[in-house]
């Protein structure tokens, strides 16, 4: 297996990809109401398509990555995302963009839970965390272009040339990928992994999987609201110009993000030194600090306020967002944890994808704040189940040999 950090710096770029297109379409949305004359229930569905097939694919695409090689998956979902998202610049019409938003999830599907499978088995325990949440830091960086970028592309070129860039972008880096990762992780897992069925039920009886899946979810409906429309709150609340609405949407909570994926790295990995909880006891300090600062943002009139509360919600969910694998390896073994990671997405996805289609349609009746602030309310009830998640309190039985 290649050197461990190395590894993290590849995937970084492949995480950067695929959340700047997650988040530039959002940037765009007055484009597509005027071009193709999307209702503002199509545009809630470009987050909801993308988002339920993402999630219903996750548990799968998980399940072949553990069970065929993380490398393989990756190198193929990176294939198909490039062709997918230059053919999304050639939609005539939101049915068409539609379906390649719902094409963009197959192939997104494939690769969170194998690359952060991958991250983890590869990083001892010392520093398992503080990997993930370098890696995830592409998906913030990402985030930040994608807004800031996506909208001043927006203002001066139009939404079409956006996506044919990326998509060229992305075939330009699947073949680097090819030559450097196709030997990563050779390891043949078909002898290791349980059919999936077994994976699922074995998941499932697992001490705290439940809730470590319930919590997920719940910072998942936060995460699609404020990703799908926060852009178009600031666009009409503050009377930002695209370019502005899309940077100040992204820029702050992701930079604030970025400081807090690297700090909850560190802070984890250190805390678990002496407490089996450390991992988790950080995810709830995350969650704690984000939901009074997120309910912030949907009640204030300040900018300066506002500004503040960006900051220290991305935090907050730093914190959080570098800690889902490690602390999912702390109670499944290494054959499982890719498919582990897909049921959180596939439930997260699900249900943020009804919360983003469900603002949309909300709200001319209760407006855009409304959905923020009920939003805050269900990551804070996030963090104090997370708080009875039971690593350290009884033994959990597991069989782990990278850890």
């Amino acid at each position: 297996m290649m050197r461990p950090w190395l590894l993290v710096a590849l995937l970084w770029v492949v995480a950067l990809l695929n959340y700047l297109d997650r988040q530039v379409i959002f940037s765009l949305f007055p484009l597509l109401q005027k071009d193709l004359g999307a209702t503002d229930v199509q545009l809630g569905l470009t987050s909801t398509v993308f988002l339920w097939v993402y999630g219903l694919l996750s548990p799968f695409a998980g399940y072949l990555a553990d069970r065929f090689g993380r490398a393989r998956i990756i190198i193929a979902s990176l294939l198909v995302w490039s062709v997918v998202t230059w053919l999304t610049g050639m939609a005539r019409n939101m049915t068409e963009l539609l379906i390649a938003r719902a094409l963009m999830g197959v192939s997104e599907a494939c690769y969170l839970p194998a690359a952060l499978a991958l991250i983890v088995e590869s990083h001892p325990e010392r520093t398992r965390s503080l990997a993930a949440g370098v890696h995830q830091s592409g998906l913030y960086t990402g985030m930040i272009l994608g807004g800031a970028w996506g909208g001043w592309m927006g203002d001066h070129y139009g939404w079409r040339p956006v996506f044919t860039l990326l998509g060229l972008m992305g075939i330009g880096y699947f073949v680097l990928l090819w030559f450097v990762l196709r030997n990563a992780g050779r390891r043949d897992m078909t002898a290791e992994a349980p059919n999936f069925a077994t994976s699922l039920r074995t998941l499932f009886a697992l001490p705290g999987f439940s809730i470590l899946t319930i919590v997920f979810t719940a910072f998942a409906v936060q995460n699609w609201i404020v990703y799908t429309w926060l852009p178009v709150y600031l666009y009409e609340r503050f009377g930002m110009s695209l370019a502005s609405a899309g940077f100040s949407a992204t820029f702050y909570i992701q930079m604030a993000g970025f400081a807090g994926i690297l700090a909850g790295g560190w802070m984890a990995d250190r805390w678990s030194r002496t407490s089996p909880r450390g991992r988790v006891l950080t995810q709830v300090l995350g969650l704690a600090i984000g939901a009074p600062f997120l309910f912030l943002i949907g009640f204030t009139g300040s900018f300066v306020l506002l500004i503040i509360a960006l900051l220290a919600y991305g935090f907050g969910r730093g914190l959080y967002d570098a800690n889902t694998m490690p602390v999912l390896s702390q109670i499944a073994e290494p054959r499982l944890r890719a498919t582990g990671y897909g049921i959180f997405n596939m439930a997260g996805c699900i249900v943020g994808g009804v919360a983003a289609a469900a603002a949309g349609s909300l709200k001319a009746i209760i407006g855009l704040s409304v959905a923020f602030q009920v939003s805050a309310v269900i990551l804070l009830l996030g963090a104090a189940m997370l708080w009875f998640v039971p690593i350290g309190r009884r033994p959990i039985s597991q069989t782990n040999s990278s850890s």
